[in-house]
Order: structure tokens, then C-alpha cells, then sequence
């Protein structure tokens, strides 16, 4: 029931103004003009197209300032994990000479990827080897507990795919990073904590991304509307997708 006689706190009214700074903000970014292969692992080829294509959300789907708040808080914990790795000991670098981030571009440009960094050298204790990608994620408490427990393969299948297709990539600019595993690093962003695993390069999982990237780009330029990942609209990916009503009620205007 909607309670006509609340008067917004001072936090409400200071958070409103916030959110709606980092909305505005937020729409004045310049929009992507390729595929983003830290995307690629996402399981559902249609709602990839809907947003390579930039189609419109749904209506009520746009990101809010309170999420977009989140995703920014998460760049400053994986600052800090830059700054906590570097003082452990490990060569790490997020910059190139030019100051620009570690990337690849591939299809004349319709598929890029930026990395978060390479790791040149690190404690012999670890027995790594050089030059290794390095993937930083910050996580809620539930899903870093699961990551843990089953691994990134597992838990985080749109990471490891993520992992596996920039070693892929990199490796004309960056000799032998895909002979290297990757050093993944979780951060708790509700106690700290952290997590980290060596991930071996997936050749068969990059492979399927760099086919999966080339069909969906095909299609977009066919006009060719890809198959849904499910028969079921009530199916938990589709319930949280941006696209669900267009995708199941109005698909045939998936590009307006």
C-alpha cells in the first residue's frame, strides 16, 4: 500500500540526486560499436544480438542508478586488488606505455576485448608461469561462496570464457600468454575476502566463443533473428533478461 504521507529523508533525497547523476552520466557514454568479448559467454545467442544491436530494454529494464552504483563501487575494489598484488610482490601491469589498457581487436574491429592485466613475474612460491592474463571480479557474498566452492569454470562460466578467449586473442600481441593459466581473483565486496585460481587456457572453449562471436555478428547483418536458449519464457535467464517481453511477445521487432 502506498503511503501518500511519507516525506523522503535526507538520504533518500541526496541518493535520488546521486542515482539520477550517474543515470544521466551514464547515457552520455558513447555506445559500443563492437562485440565485446567479455560478453561472449553469456549462454543465450538472442539476447547477445539484442544487445550488440542495441536494441531498446524493455520497459523498467534500463540499469538503475543503485546498480550502476554498484558496478562502479566494484572498479574501486579491483583497484585495490592492483594495488594489494603489486605490494605482495607480483609484476603486474594494467597499462601499456601509451596508458591505455591491454586489448585486442579482431573482424576489422567488430570484436574487442580489454584486459584487466598481465602478470610478469610473481613469488616463486606460486610457481606460475610468464607472461599470465590477470581477471579481477568483485562479487556479492553468495556468489563468491560459490565460486569457491566449485571453481570459476563452473560457478562463473561467462568468466571463463572470458579468460579463454583473450588468452586466444592476445597471444600475437602478448607471446605465450595462452601457454600460461591466468590468474583469476575474486573479491568479496561484502567482507574482503579473496579468491584466487590459475585457470589453464581452454583452446576448445575459445574456439567456441570466436565461432559463437562470427554467428552472431552474421546475423545481425542477415537481419536474422537467433533462437532462444529456451521453449520456457518462465526459464530464470529469461525472467532476468533486459529483452523478455520483446524477445517472447515481440519478436519480430527486435531491431526498433
Amino acid at each position: 500500500m502506498l503511503n501518500f504521507n511519507h516525506r523522503p529523508t535526507l538520504s533518500e533525497k541526496i541518493s535520488d540526486l546521486i542515482d539520477m547523476g550517474i543515470v544521466d552520466n551514464e547515457k552520455q557514454q558513447k555506445a559500443r560499436t563492437y562485440l565485446g568479448a567479455s560478453r561472449l559467454g553469456v549462454s543465450c545467442d538472442r539476447a547477445l544480438q539484442y544487445e550488440h544491436l542495441k536494441t531498446p530494454k524493455d520497459e523498467g529494464r534500463d540499469f538503475s542508478g543503485k546498480l550502476l552504483r554498484i558496478f562502479q563501487a566494484g572498479h574501486v575494489f579491483e583497484d585495490l586488488a592492483i594495488k594489494w598484488l603489486r605490494n605482495s610482490g607480483f609484476d603486474l601491469y594494467t597499462e601499456k606505455q601509451d596508458g591505455k589498457q591491454f586489448g585486442f581487436s579482431a573482424v576489422d574491429g567488430r570484436i574487442k576485448g580489454h584486459v584487466d592485466g598481465i602478470i610478469n613475474d610473481a613469488p616463486p612460491e606460486f610457481e606460475m608461469r610468464f607472461p599470465a592474463l590477470w581477471e579481477a571480479k568483485s562479487l556479492n557474498a553468495r556468489s563468491w561462496k560459490d565460486t569457491v566452492r566449485r571453481g570459476v569454470a563452473i560457478s562463473k562460466p561467462v568468466y571463463a570464457a572470458q579468460m579463454a578467449i583473450y588468452q586466444a586473442y592476445m597471444e600475437p600481441i602478448i607471446p605465450n600468454i595462452s601457454k600460461c593459466s591466468a590468474l583469476f581473483t575474486g573479491i568479496n565486496k561484502d567482507t574482503a575476502e579473496l579468491y584466487f585460481e590459475l585457470v589453464p587456457f581452454n583452446a576448445e572453449l575459445a574456439q567456441k566463443m570466436s565461432d559463437k562471436a562470427v554467428k552472431i555478428l552474421r546475423a545481425c547483418d542477415a537481419d536474422d533473428l537467433l533462437p532462444r536458449i529456451t521453449n520456457d519464457s518462465t526459464f530464470f535467464e529469461c525472467k532476468c533478461c533486459s529483452w523478455q517481453d520483446r524477445c517472447w511477445e515481440r519478436h519480430n521487432e527486435y531491431t526498433k
